[in-house]
């Protein structure tokens, strides 16, 4: 029994990590840089730029470095959805 506990016990402890895992990585809470911005919307650096100035995509900004959040990024994707 005492196997089984053990176990038992770190199938508990592996949920956990992965839950503070997925709560610290899940996509949707993460702060993405300029490359990463660009990337993940397969535009330019200009383009990101235009988009910032235009007040198209919030961010935030710490000294000289810009930050976009993904959150932001999928809804302005799904706002301007359109089929057909």
């Amino acid at each position: 029994m005492e196997i089984q506990e053990q176990l038992s016990k770190l199938s508990e402890e592996i949920k956990e990590l992965h839950k503070k895992f997925d709560n610290r990585y899940t996509y949707k809470n993460k702060w993405l840089n300029r490359q990463e911005t660009c990337n993940y919307l397969n535009i330019s650096i200009r383009t990101l730029q235009s988009y910032r100035d235009k007040g198209i995509l919030p961010f935030s900004q710490i000294g000289a470095k810009i930050y976009y959040k993904s959150s932001d990024i999928e809804s302005i994707l799904e706002k301007n959805y359109k089929i057909g």
